[in-house]
């Protein structure tokens, strides 16, 4: 454990810093936000979410995955400090602000039990129940910092399952931008990008004939941004 060095400040007067954890995952063409009733006082038993005060021995960005580790059991997942939320009356517990992080995560890599035991829920985006404090505006913040990422970065991958079907790419992106998307355009528009890896397995949970699985090729997406390529997919 590191040593925490002694206070030389010695400032009377105190606060806490915390960070919120914007857990976004995609399942059967909807984007999800995991959520959970809050368990101490004040507001215990409201939708919040999920968040932690930062220790006095971690990084802010270490506080967020071990956040995210606890209730989901991942690591080494997408995880982007979004911003500070610091209103002097915005926790009725204590002066406190707050770095909110926002996640990506694979739903089918989750650790459903611990998910359970934290008494956590995925919720759909257009059904989320009112939560505590600021949350409501930190996940539509999340919102717009995603919408506005998944235009230049292959960010949306990070929500797929490692194989995936250009349908179901194209459901995750009108599920980020809330709105349909041209199907023959942006099927020739991903795959004019390289960075799809085409395989000989199909997917035939929705036809007989199936569809087509692909990988996220890192490798040329990387020589793309080498390039100076700017990789917009829709």
């Amino acid at each position: 454990m590191t040593q925490v060095t002694k206070d030389l400040y010695q400032v009377k007067e105190k606060m806490y810093v915390a960070t919120d954890c914007i857990i976004f995952g995609f399942h059967e063409g909807k984007l999800k936000l995991l959520v959970f009733k809050r368990r101490v006082a004040p507001l215990q038993g409201e939708w919040s979410l999920i968040g932690s005060f930062v220790q006095l021995d971690e990084d802010l960005e270490v506080a967020g995955q071990r956040v995210l580790n606890e209730i989901t059991g991942l690591e080494n997942v997408f995880m982007q400090q979004l911003r500070t939320y610091g209103k002097k009356d915005r926790d009725p517990g204590y002066r406190c602000i707050s770095v909110a992080q926002y996640a990506l995560i694979r739903i089918d890599e989750y650790d459903e039990k611990l998910v359970e035991e934290h008494g956590a829920h995925w919720y759909e985006i257009e059904n989320l129940p009112s939560l505590i404090l600021d949350h409501n505006d930190m996940v539509q913040d999340a919102l717009l910092q995603l919408k506005q990422n998944a235009r230049y970065k292959p960010i949306g991958f990070e929500l797929l399952p490692e194989k995936f079907t250009i349908p179901q790419l194209q459901s995750l992106y009108e599920a980020i931008y809330q709105r349909e998307l041209d199907a023959r355009n942006f099927r020739k528009k991903v795959l004019s990008l390289n960075v799809l890896e085409k395989l000989e397995e199909k997917d035939k949970s929705t036809s007989k004939r199936g569809a087509f699985l692909y990988k996220f090729n890192y490798e040329n997406y990387q020589k793309l941004l080498k390039s100076g390529y700017n990789f917009e997919i829709a």
